[in-house]
Formats: C-alpha cells, sequence, structure tokens
C-alpha cells in the first residue's frame, strides 16, 4: 500500500509535464524540458499538442532526425499543417535532405506562411538556387515585414553574391527590428567571422548567449572559431557547455571530432565521427573529416572511399581532392592521383602543396621532366622550402642531370642543415653515384645537425660499407639501435653483415634478440624466414611465416608469402585453407586472388580455379596476363570458344604479348588450323628474332603433323638463340622420330654432363631408355632422379613400371609409394592396378578396381582399358573382357597394346 501510494504521487498530468517543461526551457535548463516532454507523450502517446512542442524543442537543440520522428507524429494526429510544416521542412534541411524538404512542404506552400517559405528558402539555398531562395525570402518578408529569418536570409544570398559588406546592412535591419534576436546576433558574428574580425565575432556570439545561455548554436560556432584560431582549451570549454545543453547532438559530436583532429587526436576524432556518419551518413563535412582522419592513421583504402564520397557530392573543393590525390599515391596509385589533381591544376599555379602532389605524381609514374617542372614551380613560389628542393633535385636526377640534381640537393642541405630528409638524399644519391668520400662528407655533416637519430646513423653505416669498412659500418648499426632499439633497418643491415662473413648463425641470433624486444616486429619474422630458407630449413621458413601471419591475421602481404611458401613446399591444402580465410576480409585483393588460383590448379581444382581468375579479371579489367590465365584455364576444361574469347581480349589489351599468341596457336593447331598457326609462330618471330618462343611454336606445329624433320631446323634455331631442357627435350624427341636418334643421344649426353642435376632432362633420358627397352640403364637412370627427389611422382611411377619389366621385387612397393603421393592421377593407378593383376594373383580383384576407376577418370586412355580387359579376364569375368576388346577395336587402334587386343579377342572368338 505505501509503494503504491508513492507512485501515485509521482504522477503528473500531461498538462502539468507540459507547464513544468515551459518552466524549464525559460530558464534555459533544455535538458530538462526534453525530460519532462519525454514524459508527457510516453504518458499520453495521442497528445498532438506535446508531440508538437517536443519537435520544436529537437530542433531548437539540433536533434534533427529526432525532430523529424515527433512531428511527423503530431502531423498523423492531425495537428495544424500551417504550425508542423515549417518544423518538418526544417528537420528535413538539418539532416541534409534538401529535395526531399522540398518535395514534402511543396502542398503547404501556400504564400502566406512566412516561417514556411524561409525553410523552402533555405533549401534552395542549399542546393546553390539563389534565385529561387532570394524570391522566397522576400516573398516571407513581404508577409511578414521585419521578419528576423527572411532578413537572415536575404543576408545570406547577398553574401554569397556581393560578399559580407552587403550583408551586414541586412544583419543591421535585423537587429534593428530585434536586438535581442539570437539568429540575427549569430548572423552578424558569422559575417564578422567571414571578415576575419575573430574577436568582434566572439564577442557577437557571447551577446547570443548573454540572452539565451542553452544556445548551442552559439556555443558550437564559438568552437568552430575557437579551433580556427588555435584556442583548442577555450573551445573544449564551449563544446562542453554545448553537450551539457545537447548531450546527444550531432552537430556537438561532429565539432568535438573537428577540435580533437586540431589537436592530432585521430582516434578520438574517428570514433566521434563514426558516430555522426551512423546516424547522419549523408552528412558531408563528417564524410570529408573521416577521410582525413583515416588518412592519418594511415587506414588508407577507408580514407579513399570517404573522400570519393564527398568529392561525388562537392567536385569543386580543392582540400578534398588534394587529400585524395594524396591518399592515392600513398598506395601507389599515381595515375589515378593524377586524375583526381587534373581538373584543378590549371587554375592552382600558385598553390604550393597542389604543385608538389603534381610533382610527386609525376615521380612515380617515372615522368621526371613533367615532376621537374613541377617542382621547380613550387621551388619558385617557397625558395626556402628545403623538402621542394630536394625533390627537384631528386627529379633531374632521374632525368640523368647529375650535376644539376646534385646541386639543388646540397643546396636544400643549406636551406636546412637539420632537414633528414634532404640530407638523407643527398647522402643516399652520393651512394648510388659511387661517389663514397663525398656521401662520408655529407654523411658526417647530417650527423652533426642530427647526432642522436638512428636513421643517420644506418645511413653512416652504409657509407662505410661503399668504402669497404665493414668493422665501422657494424659499430654504426649497432649505435643505431642503441638509439632506438625498435629500428629494423639498424639490424637488418647487421644480419646481411653475418651473412655475408658467412655467419648465418650470428644473423639468426641479431634477428632474435630484435624480435625479443619488439615481439610483433613482422619484418623480422620475415627476415627469420628468409634466413631460413637461404640455408635449406624449410621446416623453420614455415615456422616463421606461420608466425608472421599469425600475428597479423588479417594481413594481406604476410598471407601472401606464406601461402607462396606452401605452394612452393607442396602444401596445396594448407595453401587454399589460408587463401580462403585471408579472402573473407580481402575479397577482391588480387595477391590473394591469383594464389587461391594457383592453390586450387595445384590440387587439381580447375573449375573452381576458373571461378577464382574470373573475380581477378573483375577486379583487374585492363591486365591481360589475368585474362591469358582465364583462357589457359577454359583450354584445360576443352572451353575452346571461351577460350578463344578470352585470348581475344587479352590480344587486345596487348598485341605483343607472347604467352597469349602462343596460346592462340594452340588453338589454332586444336581446330585443325595448322597454317594460321605457323603464321602466328612466324609473327613471334619477326617480333622477337633473337627469341626462342617463335621458333620453338613453328617446330611443336610441325609436331602436332608428324613432321618432324621439318620441325628440326626450327627448333634448332629456338636452341641457337635460347638453351632450356624443354626445348632440349622436344629437340631430341624430334630427332628420334625424324631418324637421328644418335644425334640426340650425343646431344643429350652433352647437357647431362654440364648439368647433371636437371631432373626434368633426366627422366626425359628415363623415358628414351624405356622406350628402347634398356630396361636396366633406364632403372639406373631413375634410381639417380630419386636420389635428388625421392618424393618425384613421375620417377616412382616410371621405376615401378620399369621394375616390373625387370621382374624385380621393388614393383609393387614402389608404385605403392606413387599412389600415396598422387591420388587420383590415372597413369599412376594405372601403373600399381596393372602390376597388382600382372605379377600379384592373390591381388588382382583389388588391381581391377583401382583400374576401373583409373579408365572411368580418363576414358580415352586406350592403354588402361586393355589392362582392365586383361583384368577382367584373370579374374574370371570373361564376358566383361570381351566387351572391353571389342569397345576397343572399334576405335582408332593406334596404340602400344593394339597387337595384344588382336590377339586376345581372337584366342576369345
Amino acid at each position: 500500500m505505501l509503494l503504491t501510494g508513492l507512485a501515485a504521487c509521482q504522477q503528473h498530468t500531461t498538462a502539468e509535464l507540459m507547464a513544468r517543461a515551459k518552466a524549464y526551457h525559460q530558464k534555459g535548463d533544455l535538458e530538462a524540458a526534453r525530460i519532462e516532454l519525454k514524459n508527457a507523450v510516453e504518458g499520453d502517446p495521442v497528445d498532438a499538442v506535446a508531440r508538437f512542442t517536443l519537435a520544436q524543442l529537437y530542433i531548437e537543440t539540433g536533434e534533427a532526425l529526432s525532430a523529424e520522428k515527433e512531428i511527423r507524429r503530431a502531423i498523423s494526429l492531425g495537428y495544424s499543417p500551417a504550425d508542423t510544416m515549417p518544423i518538418l521542412g526544417r528537420s528535413l534541411v538539418l539532416q541534409g535532405q534538401f529535395k526531399k524538404a522540398l518535395d514534402e512542404t511543396e502542398q503547404a506552400d501556400d504564400g502566406l506562411n512566412a516561417a514556411l517559405l524561409c525553410v523552402r528558402a533555405d533549401a534552395h539555398l542549399a542546393q546553390d538556387h539563389r534565385a529561387e531562395a532570394k524570391q522566397l525570402f522576400e516573398a516571407a518578408l513581404a508577409r511578414q515585414p521585419g521578419y528576423s529569418a527572411a532578413l537572415i536570409g536575404l543576408g545570406r544570398v547577398a553574401f554569397l553574391e556581393q560578399g559580407p559588406e552587403p550583408a551586414r546592412a541586412y544583419a543591421d535591419q535585423a537587429l534593428a527590428a530585434a536586438p535581442n534576436s539570437t539568429e540575427a546576433l549569430m548572423f552578424m558574428g558569422d559575417l564578422l567571422r567571414a571578415q576575419h574580425q575573430y574577436e568582434p565575432a566572439l564577442a557577437m556570439y557571447d551577446k547570443a548567449l548573454k540572452v539565451f545561455p542553452q544556445h548551442r548554436t552559439a556555443h558550437v560556432e564559438k568552437a568552430y572559431l575557437q579551433i580556427a584560431i588555435g584556442k583548442f582549451a577555450e573551445a573544449q570549454a564551449d563544446l562542453t557547455a554545448a553537450a551539457e545543453t545537447t548531450p546527444n547532438s550531432l552537430l556537438v559530436t561532429y565539432t568535438q571530432a573537428l577540435l580533437d583532429f586540431s589537436q592530432g587526436k585521430h582516434s578520438a576524432a574517428k570514433e566521434g565521427l563514426e558516430t555522426v556518419l551512423n546516424s547522419a551518413p549523408e552528412h558531408m563535412p563528417s564524410v570529408l573529416l573521416a577521410g582525413a582522419a583515416d588518412f592519418s592513421l594511415n587506414l588508407l583504402p577507408s580514407a579513399e572511399k570517404h573522400l570519393r564520397v564527398y568529392l561525388k557530392a562537392h567536385p569543386e573543393n580543392v582540400y578534398a581532392r588534394k587529400m585524395l590525390a594524396s591518399t592515392l599515391l600513398r598506395t601507389g596509385q599515381s595515375p589515378d592521383a593524377l586524375n583526381v589533381l587534373a581538373p584543378i591544376i590549371k587554375d592552382s599555379q600558385q598553390d604550393v602543396q597542389l604543385l608538389a602532389l603534381a610533382g610527386e605524381s609525376y615521380m612515380q609514374i617515372r615522368d621526371f621532366s613533367k615532376a621537374k617542372e613541377y617542382y621547380a614551380k613550387a621551388s619558385e613560389l617557397d625558395p626556402k622550402a628545403a623538402n621542394l628542393r630536394t625533390q627537384l633535385g631528386l627529379s633531374k636526377l632521374g632525368k640523368g642531370e647529375r650535376d644539376q640534381a646534385l646541386n639543388d640537393l646540397q643546396h636544400a642541405t643549406r636551406l636546412d642543415a637539420k632537414s633528414q630528409y634532404a640530407g638523407m638524399s643527398l647522402v643516399r644519391t652520393e651512394l648510388g653515384l659511387h661517389r663514397y668520400e663525398q656521401a662520408y662528407t655529407a654523411v658526417l655533416a647530417l650527423e652533426q645537425a642530427n647526432p642522436a637519430v638512428a636513421a643517420v646513423q644506418e645511413l653512416k653505416g652504409l657509407v662505410y660499407l661503399g668504402k669497404q669498412d665493414a668493422a665501422r659500418a657494424r659499430a654504426c648499426f649497432e649505435k643505431a639501435l642503441q638509439l632506438d632499439p625498435a629500428y629494423y633497418p639498424a639490424v637488418a643491415n647487421l644480419a646481411q653483415l653475418d651473412v655475408a662473413e658467412k655467419q648465418p648463425d650470428a644473423a639468426r641470433r641479431h634477428l632474435k634478440d630484435f624480435l625479443a624486444k619488439n615481439k610483433n616486429s613482422l619484418e623480422t619474422m620475415t627476415a627469420l624466414a628468409a634466413l631460413a630458407a637461404s640455408t635449406g630449413n624449410k621446416e623453420e621458413t614455415t615456422y616463421w611465416l606461420e608466425q608472421g601471419s599469425a600475428a597479423y591475421p588479417d594481413a594481406v602481404a604476410p598471407s601472401v608469402r606464406l601461402l607462396s611458401h606452401y605452394l612452393q613446399t607442396g602444401d596445396k591444402q594448407k595453401a587454399i585453407s589460408l587463401a580462403r580465410k585471408v579472402q573473407v576480409g580481402n575479397p577482391s585483393d588480387p595477391d590473394l586472388l591469383d594464389l587461391l588460383g594457383k592453390s586450387q590448379i595445384a590440387s587439381g581444382e580447375l573449375v573452381g580455379a576458373l571461378e577464382t581468375y574470373k573475380k581477378l579479371a573483375a577486379a583487374l579489367p585492363r591486365s591481360a596476363s589475368v585474362h591469358m590465365q582465364v583462357a589457359a584455364l577454359h583450354m584445360l576444361l576443352k572451353n575452346t570458344a571461351a577460350a578463344e574469347d578470352q585470348l581475344k581480349t587479352a590480344l587486345a589489351m596487348q598485341p605483343d604479348f607472347p604467352a597469349a599468341q602462343v596460346a592462340q596457336a594452340e588453338l589454332y593447331v586444336r581446330n585443325g588450323q595448322h597454317e594460321l598457326a605457323v603464321l602466328m609462330a612466324r609473327q613471334l618471330q619477326r617480333q622477337y628474332p633473337k627469341a626462342a618462343a617463335g621458333f620453338q611454336l613453328e617446330g611443336d606445329v610441325l609436331v602436332s603433323q608428324n613432321r618432324y624433320a621439318q620441325a628440326l631446323p626450327a627448333y634448332e634455331q629456338a636452341w641457337a638463340n635460347a638453351k632450356s631442357s624443354e626445348l632440349l627435350v622436344k629437340t631430341v624427341h624430334g630427332m628420334r622420330m625424324a631418324g637421328r636418334k644418335p644425334d640426340g643421344e650425343a646431344r643429350l649426353a652433352q647437357w647431362l654432363q654440364q648439368h647433371p642435376k636437371d631432373v626434368r632432362v633426366l627422366l626425359f633420358r628415363a623415358e628414351t631408355l624405356m622406350a628402347d627397352k634398356q630396361y636396366p640403364q633406364a632403372a639406373h637412370q631413375l634410381e639417380s632422379v630419386l636420389k635428388l627427389e625421392p618424393k618425384n611422382i613421375q620417377a616412382l611411377n616410371n621405376q615401378a613400371w620399369t621394375y616390373q619389366q625387370l621382374k624385380d621385387e621393388r614393383a609393387l612397393p614402389t608404385a605403392e609409394q606413387a599412389f600415396q603421393l598422387a591420388g587420383n592421377k590415372p597413369a599412376v593407378m594405372d601403373t600399381l592396378g596393372w602390376i597388382l593383376v600382372d605379377q600379384h594373383p592373390d591381388d588382382a580383384g583389388r588391381g581391377l578396381a583401382i583400374l576401373q576407376k583409373a579408365s572411368a577418370l580418363a576414358p580415352q586412355a586406350r592403354d588402361i582399358r586393355y589392362h582392365v580387359a586383361v583384368a577382367l579376364y584373370k579374374t574370371g569375368n570373361k564376358d566383361g573382357a570381351r566387351k572391353e576388346l571389342q569397345h576397343l577395336m572399334a576405335g582408332d587402334m593406334q596404340f602400344a597394346q593394339a597387337d595384344e587386343v588382336r590377339a586376345m579377342l581372337k584366342r576369345m572368338d
């Protein structure tokens, strides 16, 4: 009963709550007024007056979204359109939805409501429709003479068209009509600020606050001005006051972010801007500031996204263009940076920063003449800027103007002796020119100006290395680490010195000591992996690459390195799993797509690889090599028409693309268009007369027609241009087929004498011995291959077959080993199945199952089908064997076991 009584005492009627809200409002306590009004609408949700009053308050505190919600509810409850439409329009204007504001208030505009006319005029003015805005403001003033909002609106139009002085006349009129009008006081403050009269402007804002101490906009405008003139503490005080009045105001949150950004608190600024953009994603000042904050935090993709959105809405904004160009330059997108700068560069020849950006863009694309032109203009405008003079010198160096470049670099160091950029650029240039004494003199001067900078000591070490003084170089690198224990280049140079002195353990120790102090140093983990790889330690290489990827799971570069390593070591499934995992957060990253595709190809997932490379082609639409890769996969999948389309696309982009030309010739051969293929080969020969590709291609085309003798001159010319294992194999095969077997043997012997570990040629040599039925020699050759590569599947499979011919008991275990490594490769399955059927009758059933599976995977392989027939016969299924043999007899009999098929079928008949 007591609790019920207390609750009853706390209940108030809507009228009482409204009265309390009004009292709080008059005292300037807007937060208390808002609470009372919210209680009123919660207590009586259908009270239109309470909803309307709350919407008015939200407009006053700048909470546009809440104002729109409440005024729409008041409209639905039947509140007067004459009163609600100006509030609705104002809420939409505050959200930047200017067209929507005009559309939704159009029917209510009867020319009689001065407040609505001004709201519509503001929406037009925001879209730079000055004539329409002026007409509406004048209509409002005619309807209600002395109306402050109309006078202020006309003043804003005058400011845009004629400047601050004509606008002052309207401000004076507004203040004369209503001396205590906060809107008029604020407008006058804005005009004074535009004329750089900062103290009078602040005084005018203070007058507005004296009239209405809770005036949020006055506090915010004061904060804006104080930020601009560097009075950050005063700006923070005003923002704190504004936040107390309207704690959820997006405008206050944005201004706080601007203050944080101005003080270098970029993370705090980004957090505030995310709050604003979550509620008002089209608030362009927040979009621009978010781009600048992301740029400062080196979040370049996000910065680029925000800045592009802003420039789409405001293409005339020079600051945004320069910021976007800087972002693109950091990510190496120099051509795009030039495109961004192009609309303003011609009209901004006095903007030093813009000229420097253009110079940097041209430097990145190695157009040193243009870079020199822009840096020269920038340096002329700001002759005391050491960095500009340095860049000018570097651009001249790129042009080959060595002496002039050195003069500029030396001049830059004289302009600012402490400039690390100028001094280090001079030293590095002297080093690059092998002028070690001059580099030494320059680095001593740089060290004198910057004695405690690790980078300077590291550079001094490099100079000593150029002077062949490794001991002093080492001392400099060690001193750099003493100055800055986190400075990686110093330890990297120490490790390189260790390796050069054949002390890999010392290099490893240096790197591990550095990593112990800098636990997440990705560069160090990568260096340790590279060191392990150089010593042939695959396990340690894998360990360090995996450590780097685990430390930075969302970064692309360490994952790409690990993926490449997995592919090199044959860990195909690990590669695919990692690529798919990292790709979730980077779905369009070209390097990841490429490596995922390579992983899928290595695992035999050709259809999946094709889809991956199609995505890569979408990400890099102008890459001829990617379209070539898509074409190659279509060819592997026998999609001839699709392959031809992709090759045409690749060749249209890059007509002199040898790989695409060779692939096009291969398609011609498949289609029986051998003459076109030869023409393509001759075209390649004309384009690259000193290369092997065109001549090798012509030989391949002739071999496809069994014209071995005619192919040999083309192969010989290719051989004369560039020798390779693959070309040797093709040439020797051509010699054997053309009846010149001794010449081929001599060529093979000579190559292997010079390249005794060439596995590709050793395997081919073994195959020729097998073809000549020299099985003991072939087995010996294959044993030498397996010593070099114990897990070489082709060598194991051929060795198993050779052992079978020799009736060697090692045939079965060797075939089993190849089968375990190869999985579902038909040729390997055929060898194992045939050995089981031929030499192990007890396991013939298993052999038959393996052979049938191999035949299903390679239905065109007639030798495998013959082995299936024999296996069926040996396991008692003579009808099945007969069907297989009859199927073989009905087709092309050009295969090794054709005579055995005929004989076996004859015996069965």
